[in-house]
């Protein structure tokens, strides 16, 4: 699957169900930059939530999106979430597509593995195989200034799509 990846952020306002008849099994977190602009994302059952964190009202989250799915054309414009992170500080995070010289698509990040690296798939389970040529969602602390800035991660969740 092709994914462009964009992502929005500000304070979660709103959390509801999106469709009570499927028993709440998705929901719409409406999410509010700071200057009037608004987005809603809808969450479902293969929505990766960073760390499995909960979200709640007031949370400061970063909702990640393929910008070339359809969109309804609404207002506040809604989209399906593929990842969404609860910002916690000193912790920083990319989701993107990595080749295989683990560099970011963007070409702004790239990645030093440590065998202290905890790769995973978003279910948990421990990836064994490399993580190269895929997407990834990306936890880090310190970076260098150099471009693109390398780091060695946290953790790495491996998106099989």
């Amino acid at each position: 699957m092709l994914v462009e990846w964009r992502y929005y952020r500000g304070n979660v306002t709103q959390i509801k169900e999106l469709d009570p008849a499927q028993g709440g099994c998705q929901q719409l977190v409406s999410v509010e930059d700071g200057t009037g602009n608004r987005v809603d994302f809808m969450l479902t059952e293969d929505t990766y939530l960073m760390d499995h964190q909960s979200v709640n009202v007031g949370d400061f989250v970063t909702g990640y999106y393929d910008g070339l799915a359809p969109v309804p054309l609404i207002y506040p414009p809604r989209y399906r979430a593929l990842v969404l992170v609860k910002e916690v500080p000193y912790r920083f995070v990319k989701v993107d597509d990595f080749n295989e010289q683990l560099v970011s698509s963007d070409g702004r990040l790239q990645l030093n593995l440590s065998p202290y690296t905890q790769v995973s798939l978003k279910n948990g389970q421990a990836y064994t195989s490399s993580p190269a040529n895929h997407s990834l969602v990306v936890s880090y602390g310190t970076s260098t200034k150099s471009i693109p800035a390398q780091t060695t991660p946290y953790g790495i969740v491996v998106l099989c799509f």
